[in-house]
């Protein structure tokens, strides 16, 4: 199996930037694509970003494209998601996934492995 642990979630007013990590192990994190999913309070976990095996594939929300950049290091087990000029609307629980298949997907229920989260607030 594969264990996901995610960092870098905080507080930041908006207009700023935050990078998260998601650390993976399990020795199969090469083998997979990967993807960022977010969950704001009383509202569905959504599809955020998704990245191929070898990082030259990637699919972004159309409310985070052209903010957000999702990137993987291979040699290092981990996955990472740039955002910039954040907005209150990204406030959010951010969650790492893997498919254990090289394709990105945009589909929660094609992801077997999940992270347990990080948190990112953005103040207005």
């Amino acid at each position: 199996q594969v264990q996901l642990v995610e960092s870098g979630g905080g507080l930041v007013q908006a207009g700023g930037s935050l990078r998260l990590s998601c650390a993976a192990s399990g020795r199969t994190f090469s083998g997979s694509a990967m993807g960022w999913f977010r969950q704001a309070p009383g509202k569905e976990r959504e599809f955020v970003a998704t990245i191929s095996r070898s990082g030259a594939g990637t699919l972004y929300a159309d409310s985070v494209k052209g903010r957000f950049t999702i990137s993987r290091d291979n040699s290092k087990n981990t996955l990472y998601l740039q955002m910039n000029s954040l907005k209150p609307e990204d406030t959010a629980r951010y969650y790492c996934a893997a498919r254990s298949s090289i394709s990105a997907a945009i589909e929660q229920a094609l992801y077997n492995y999940w992270g347990q989260g990080t948190q990112v607030t953005v103040s207005s």
